[in-house]
């Protein structure tokens, strides 16, 4: 069954099982209804696959990204930055969706550790052996040896490839060989695995994962166990943008916190090469009081941005919202326009009230602006660019980039 984003259809009751409604409804990715003789699954802001135990479940994006780009993205979000090699990369979409893009990144991140060299190490290994090369295991000897002394059984370190970050990757490619369905997607899994060490049985690699540290010795692997936790893991809604979950049988992507995410980084690139900063200080924030309780929310943007020029007597703000909206071909919607006259009003200098929001654009750059006038006259600026996802991320950021650098020009002229 296929749906998107926001759209409903029905399904047979007989169709659905216990198991999963109750799946469906924990993971609140569908809305589910009951009928008098059906079921109507109504589709959210996730999507992806999902694997029932009836039926598959496909839940298409409103704005599709192609396949050779979606790692691209996917990659940046997470603060990735991804060499381009285009013939390791061949990522069809086929008839997994996105799902099978998981394998095909983890073997395209696992072949470029191959090509840079295995990290090797100090591992602790356990061994017979006619010399003495190490330490002697003194319980093993003397239960183990039955009175032949010419074995003895040693405690040492072997420097080799079988550290846990190479366990990792070769666990993770047994396994995701095991699932595709594409020959030559399993064929490239199943002979790029056996350069990799392996465990005795790939469930052992899990604890290896979540006690996972990074250092500048091995950092390089963050991308191919990101996505080995994922085939390890089974995925999930959140695993992309949190790579610690273990929910669904599939994979579910949720494209709106991948949006928001991208938004972030660029603007924060961007507002970096020109001298500013993303505001984190919480006294910086719009908050509300007179609340019921003590809480008082900050009211915040996706990204707010600072910029203090050396001589300048204040600082400056500008606002970044990442809309998950086809804004190239409709109105900015009223509750948006709202939001983000408020985030002027709240934030911006009365001489350049300016807000940017940022959409994705699948049919090529687009940009836009609203002026808002009352009767004291300018009430504020928004800008919508829309961002071309046809594109890798650097390239399709160069409108954002440009906006926020004629943002700054005038401040830094004062």
């Amino acid at each position: 069954m296929k749906l998107d984003e926001y759209t409903s259809g029905r399904v047979p009751k007989s169709d659905l099982s216990a198991a999963d409604l109750q799946r469906l409804r924990t993971l609140k990715s569908v809305g589910v209804a009951e009928k008098q003789d059906h079921y109507r699954l109504t589709a959210r802001t996730v999507t992806g696959i999902l694997e029932l135990s009836r039926i598959r479940l496909v839940l298409r994006p409103k704005f599709p990204i192609a396949g050779s780009r979606l790692i691209d993205w996917l990659s940046y979000a997470n603060g990735q930055n991804s060499t381009i090699d285009e013939e390791l990369r061949n990522w069809p979409l086929g008839r997994d969706g996105y799902a099978g893009l998981v394998p095909s990144a983890l073997l395209y991140q696992c072949r470029l550790l191959l090509r840079r060299g295995l990290r090797r190490d100090y591992v602790r290994r356990q061994r017979v052996d006619t010399t003495l090369r190490g330490r002697l295991n003194v319980e093993a000897q003397a239960t183990r040896c039955f009175g032949a002394v010419g074995q003895l059984h040693i405690k040492t370190f072997e420097y080799e490839d079988g550290g846990w970050e190479n366990l990792v990757c070769g666990a993770a490619l047994t396994a995701a060989a095991g699932h595709v369905t594409c020959p030559r997607l399993k064929h490239q899994l199943t002979s790029t695995a056996q350069d990799f060490p392996r465990p005795r049985r790939l469930p052992d690699v899990l604890p290896l994962l979540a006690r996972a540290q990074y250092s500048t010795l091995n950092a390089h692997y963050q991308p191919a166990h990101a996505w080995a936790r994922m085939v390890l893991g089974g995925g999930g809604p959140d695993d992309l943008l949190n790579p610690y979950g273990y929910g669904a049988h599939g994979l579910l992507l949720k494209l709106d916190d991948l949006w928001e995410s991208v938004v972030q980084r660029m603007a924060a690139d961007a507002a970096a090469t020109v001298g500013g900063q993303w505001a984190r200080d919480t006294n910086e924030h719009i908050r509300t009081y007179g609340r019921h309780g003590n809480r008082t929310p900050p009211f915040l943007p996706d990204a707010l941005l600072s910029f203090a020029p050396p001589g300048a007597q204040s600082t400056s703000y500008l606002p970044v919202d990442a809309k998950y909206k086809n804004y190239a071909k409709k109105d900015v919607s009223r509750e948006d326009r709202h939001q983000l006259l408020t985030y002027i009003a709240g934030y911006t200098d009365p001489a350049n009230p300016l807000a940017l929001v940022v959409h994705p654009a699948p049919q090529g750059p687009s940009s836009h602006q609203l002026e808002f006038r009352g009767p004291r006259g300018l009430v504020g600026r928004i800008l919508v660019l829309g961002l071309d996802t046809r594109t890798d991320p650097k390239t399709a950021s160069e409108p954002l980039r440009k906006a926020i650098v004629d943002f700054v020009t005038p401040v830094a002229a004062i």
